[in-house]
């Protein structure tokens, strides 16, 4: 099933919760919803889900606008965080509770169940209450009370945001599995940057309702249409620089004054920059792992203000003046903290945005 969302809106009183939003996401895919909390992600899902109805614009499953048609005839199957479970049904009974509904013959049920528990592997959990089962099998319930409707459409409302974290990995492993498997659309919400990069195939980042961009995980890391982006994706986030470009017989050169910066641009960039900026107040945007530590180059020196080891890989905090640069580097790692070292910038992968708007000038 293919859902397109055209010119969709949503407004309470005077909140513009969702802002003319345009999403088509294709049959098979499960794709992200992603922003901080109230950029009106779970409002996007509930329109789609029939609970809520939309200010303005156009919900399609397919060719058909279903805006409105009922939330029990959209053939969507929904998963909440709160899992919403039966306390007093055992496993079984919360699993074909909407079966009942439809007064599916009881053997039927049974069978359809013992089919999907089979692919969310609780099969031997059938007999228990929610209470006798952990978060994440709990999960798993949910999510076959969701299947077992055959949904052509399928929403997760973060519904592992309640697993704690060594679960959650596993869980993400597992629940991409499974809808590859089905082949079911999935629209699935998530504040957290990693749940939403590792299990999508496409993610559309939100922002105070309106959309930032919708792109591949590769995309979006490595390509942000603006600031936003790519200070919202990435952790370590990207380190962001005020700048003024400047141009020198033929070169272009990025510098700040106060932190002694001249940073000249590979030719490529500064193609792009020359065709792109309107302005020569730019923000200059650096992964953590693609600053230099120790460089024979000098662009800039800095104090080592904090090192945290994470096993692999050390999160270096520099500081210049008021500025501080995340550095991510690996064992050995030889400095302390206090020491003053030289670093370099790999200009191949820098990210630049106009001040004014901070839409990139590179993308």
């Amino acid at each position: 099933m293919k859902v397109i969302l055209k010119d969709l809106s949503k407004q309470f009183g005077e909140v513009k919760a969702v802002n003319n939003l345009d999403l088509e996401i294709n049959d098979g895919k499960l794709v992200a919803l992603l922003g901080p909390s109230g950029c009106g992600k779970t409002t996007t899902l509930l329109m789609v889900a029939g609970i809520y109805e939309p200010t303005k614009g156009y919900i399609y499953f397919n060719d058909r606008i279903i805006n409105k048609v009922l939330a029990k005839d959209r053939k969507i199957g929904m998963v909440f965080q709160s899992y919403a479970l039966y306390p007093h049904m055992n496993v079984l009974d919360n699993i074909v509770f909407p079966l009942k509904l439809k007064k599916v013959p009881r053997e039927e049920m049974k069978k359809r169940a013992i089919s999907i528990a089979r692919l969310g592997q609780i099969e031997g959990l059938l007999d228990r209450k929610p209470t006798q089962i952990s978060g994440g099998q709990q999960q798993r319930v949910a999510l076959c009370r969701a299947l077992i409707k055959e949904p052509e459409v399928l929403l997760l409302d973060e519904p592992l945001s309640n697993l704690d974290a060594r679960l959650r990995i596993a869980m993400r492993t597992e629940l991409k599995k499974l809808q590859r498997s089905l082949g079911i659309t999935t629209i699935f919400v998530t504040h957290d940057q990693v749940e939403a990069m590792t299990m999508a195939d496409k993610v559309a980042v939100i922002n105070e309702g309106s959309l930032q961009q919708f792109s591949t995980p590769d995309e979006l890391y490595n390509y942000p249409k603006n600031s936003f982006v790519a200070s919202f994706i990435g952790s370590p986030p990207v380190n962001l620089i005020n700048v003024l470009l400047e141009t020198s017989n033929g070169k272009f050169i990025l510098k700040n004054r106060r932190l002694q910066i001249a940073l000249q641009l590979p030719r490529e960039i500064a193609s792009k920059v020359r065709d792109n900026a309107t302005t020569s107040e730019l923000r200059f945007g650096i992964r953590p792992e693609h600053i230099i530590l120790n460089s024979q180059k000098k662009s800039m020196k800095a104090e080592i203000y904090m090192v945290e080891h994470l096993g692999r890989e050390i999160l270096v905090t520099m500081k210049r003046d008021d500025l501080l640069l995340k550095v991510l580097t690996v064992p050995p790692f030889e400095f302390k903290i206090g020491d003053k070292i030289w670093i370099d910038f790999n200009l191949e992968k820098i990210l630049l945005f106009d001040e004014k708007n901070q839409k990139s000038v590179l993308y």
